[in-house]
């Protein structure tokens, strides 16, 4: 037991090291970043580090994996090197009994990162979205979906457009049980405009069984009209535009993408993405535990048998391998040419059962 708590703290120390040295490292990175892109703004220091701080966890979180995996090779090296490997196993306790403790505690951490880091970046990542669109002098997010379905706002030379819709198709370029409330330049409101379909084209919002209400009027229920045919609205808004809106997966917390995702399919919209991000996270305790025996089966071997760099280097080379395919799996997912599940689940899956060969072979070969 001793031992084991041993190994679980030294094995947490080392890993939280790297993640410092990775957050400094970024955070300077991005200061950089920040000030060089909104030097027309006029940010000082201490508002570039402000950004930086919402922005970097979102990286940080994306290459949380790597972090763990480099962190497993710090212990394991320093292991060896100090002949504290020889010494456990001259003790009686095999390479693979004690590799239950850093797995342990690499599941653990991913549990955590899900559960408490992940809706911080959530609410980091949004933070920075409103604070780029204030500096930038422009708007926030165009889109919104609630339950009571499908919001958009758009802009004009008059003023703002409110839109909200029950459902619509989709990429959101034709909704459905649509009302449009307009607002003049000084944010009164000015009409209202309702349609049993609106569809968005090249000359803006075409309207099917519309009527429209003069909300300026004394009394707007009186001057209401009903459009004999179609009723085209100018707008500023596009397909690419709408889909933009919707933002990153990363942007939703964990504990809040099942709503997020019934909502969207409610409006009408493709919720896959969202559903591939989900079972993603689920995944991330076993992508942790993966990294781990990875890097316990190049280097949890002693420093004597040498070639120990070029074994750091195979480990290396095989984390960013599981890194990238996990990514490219992610996208093969996102676009339906595999299945959610497999691209979720198979990489970090895949991973385990090659290091577990690797060690068996290593162990008892």
């Amino acid at each position: 037991m001793t031992l084991s708590i041993y190994i679980a703290r030294r094995f947490f120390w080392t890993v939280a090291r790297v993640f410092l040295i990775f957050f400094g490292i970024l955070m300077l990175i991005d200061m950089i970043e920040q000030i060089r892109r909104f030097s027309g703004a006029g940010i000082g220091l201490s508002q570039a580090m402000g950004l930086s701080l919402m922005n970097v966890p979102e990286t940080l979180y994306r290459v949380l994996p790597l972090i763990l995996i480099i962190g497993s090779i710090a212990m394991f090296l320093g292991l060896a090197r100090s002949s504290e490997l020889v010494v456990v196993r001259a003790a009686g306790r095999s390479g693979l009994r004690f590799l239950l403790t850093p797995l342990v505690v690499a599941v653990a951490l991913g549990l955590v990162t899900v559960a408490v880091f992940n809706p911080i970046v959530a609410a980091t990542t949004k933070q920075y979205d409103l604070a780029r669109a204030k500096l930038s002098n422009g708007g926030g997010s165009v889109l919104s979906v609630a339950d009571t379905g499908l919001w958009l706002r758009q802009g004009g030379d008059d003023g703002q457009t409110v839109i909200q819709a029950s459902r619509s198709n989709p990429d959101g370029t034709e909704l459905f049980g649509v009302t449009f409330l307009q607002f003049d330049a000084t944010g009164l409101p000015a009409a209202r405009i309702e349609a049993e379909t609106a569809k968005l084209e090249a000359v803006g919002w075409v309207l099917s069984g519309a009527k429209q209400w003069d909300l300026t009027a004394t009394n707007p229920e009186q001057t209401a009209t009903r459009a004999a045919t179609t009723l085209t609205l100018p707008s500023d808004l596009t397909a690419e535009r709408i889909r933009d809106s919707f933002g990153t997966p990363s942007a939703i917390a964990f504990w809040d993408l099942p709503a997020y995702i019934d909502g969207l399919e409610r409006a009408g919209f493709s919720a896959r993405a969202y559903r591939l991000w989900f079972q993603m996270e689920l995944a991330q305790p076993l992508l942790m535990a993966a990294m781990v025996l990875v890097a316990a089966g190049f280097t949890m071997r002693h420093t004597r048998f040498g070639g120990t760099g070029q074994m750091v280097l195979y480990a290396m080379l095989t984390g960013f391998a599981i890194f990238f395919l996990r990514n490219f799996a992610q996208a093969l997912g996102d676009s339906g040419q595999i299945p959610i599940a497999v691209a979720a689940w198979s990489p970090p899956l895949a991973a385990v059962l090659m290091s577990l060969g690797l060690l068996l072979h290593l162990e008892d070969g």
